[in-house]
């Protein structure tokens, strides 16, 4: 059954187009209505990143939530998982965060966590979807039993401390000189102060958010510039935080970008060591580099696959007892401390790994070679371009040609109109080659 408002990470679309006050205040009624249990003051608690739609979003909301009788605490800008972390701390019943992550500030999303800080099943969003669309008024508290919104202040502090926590006491980042994009996002305030208290130097961008420059040219879809200040700086790493704070991408003191593969590798190789992986192996997306997997492989751990999302990582992860898991993008789950992925906690333990073997992050971040990897994204307007018969052949014809040599993903992302056309093998020049001819044929039907 196809949901109508929910993506593979919560609703999301142009800010007044997709996403309006409207949609937003239905979906605080909804959300409200299906956690609203027992005769206590249920609770939601309300995060968002730096874009100037999440006040109109967050005002829409927290109407929705207090006319079916919730009780509202808003934190302001906050990172995804410190939006998770603190729904259980504060003991509320549900957690929601405004924020579409690592796109444009033009769009916003809405992501709902349950009480136990996980993102919700299908089945619940089914729930959700179902409530938008039917006559809520019915359902509206009574006079008196409407709910109250208030502002949390030490939110932030609190997520600081939690970061903090999850290194050794006794572990200090002094003198380290680090570099942290905060890609101008919900991070902006908490990531340089957490590694400011932990002892490092830190050298600060994307931290002067103004509503229209979240991801802009800076952050981990734009890395270039942290590149760049990581070298101006002679610092020893740069890290590269989205948005929303999830997903986190490591830059060298050689100006080089380290993958969430490779961060997969460094933390899995180290926890083992540590006797703190849970089982053998870590969960990843069939997006991951070959590379990885051959790596583990030869360490003797697993590489288990999932289709790509994040979700579809902690669903696996969950499942079958691993506490490793993420994607190449630099969304890793740590989930002896976090229920969705921390780009500031994966960094301080890739930064504990620095600091425990005493070489440079070149040394350390650099696992294994990854197998070349090709991957193009087409956009498109509307209709379905992977149902197109030209579509089709080119994709049987270039599978034809990998002949088992290598691996060909193509697929619509979940979050925006654009498909995408991933091939890895051993020989660049095939898989360039059988990319384009799909490209091509998507270009030509989209």
């Amino acid at each position: 059954m196809a949901r109508k408002y929910f993506g593979t990470d919560g609703i999301r679309g142009r800010a007044n187009g997709t996403i309006t006050p409207e949609l937003a205040l239905k979906v605080g009624q909804a959300a409200g209505l299906v956690f609203r249990r027992g005769d206590y003051r249920n609770r939601v608690l309300i995060g968002k990143d730096t874009r100037l739609s999440g006040y109109m979003i967050e005002t829409a909301l927290v109407a929705g939530f207090t006319s079916v009788g919730l009780d509202v605490f808003q934190t302001g800008p906050m990172p995804t998982p410190a939006v998770a972390m603190l729904t259980r701390s504060m003991r509320a019943d549900l957690g929601v965060m405004i924020s579409a992550s690592h796109n444009p500030y033009d769009d916003n999303g809405i992501k709902l966590f349950g009480p136990d800080g996980f993102k919700l099943s299908d089945e619940v969003e089914y729930k959700i979807e179902e409530l938008v669309d039917s006559e809520l008024v019915k359902m509206l508290a009574k006079s008196a039993d409407l709910g109250r919104a208030r502002r949390i202040d030490d939110g932030q502090g609190r997520y600081v401390e939690f970061a903090k926590r999850t290194l050794p006491r006794n572990l200090s980042l002094d003198g380290l000189r680090v570099v942290v994009d905060c890609a101008n996002g919900a991070a902006y305030k908490v990531a340089p102060q957490a590694l400011w208290e932990l002892g490092a130097e830190v050298i600060s961008l994307g931290v002067d958010p103004d509503g229209f420059n979240i991801n802009r040219e800076c952050g981990s879809t734009e890395p270039a510039p942290l590149c760049r200040k990581v070298k101006e700086m002679r610092a020893d790493i740069g890290i590269a935080l989205d948005g929303d704070g999830d997903r986190v991408l490591i830059v060298d003191e050689r100006g080089h970008i380290v993958d969430g593969d490779q961060l997969l590798a460094v933390i899995a190789e180290s926890w083992k060591a540590d006797g703190r992986l849970a089982k053998p192996g870590v969960v990843a997306t069939v997006m991951s580099n070959l590379g990885l997997e051959r790596y583990l492989g030869k360490l003797e751990m697993s590489l288990a696959r999932t289709p790509v999302g994040d979700r579809y990582v902690l669903e696996h992860m969950r499942a079958h007892g691993f506490n490793v898991g993420g994607e190449a993008s630099g969304h890793i789950i740590l989930s002896d401390y976090t229920t969705t992925g921390d780009g500031l906690l994966t960094a301080l333990q890739v930064l504990a790994v620095v600091k425990k073997q005493e070489q440079p992050v070149s040394s350390v971040c650099h696992r294994f070679d990854p197998l070349p990897q090709v991957l193009k994204n087409v956009r498109y307007k509307s209709g379905k371009p992977l149902e197109s018969a030209k579509v089709r052949d080119a994709i049987k014809d270039a599978q034809a040609r990998l002949d088992g040599h290598g691996r060909l993903i193509v697929r619509s992302s979940g979050t925006e109109p654009v498909i995408r056309v991933m091939g890895e093998g051993d020989d660049k020049v095939l898989i360039e080659e059988v990319v384009d001819g799909i490209v091509d044929a998507l270009t030509s039907a989209a």
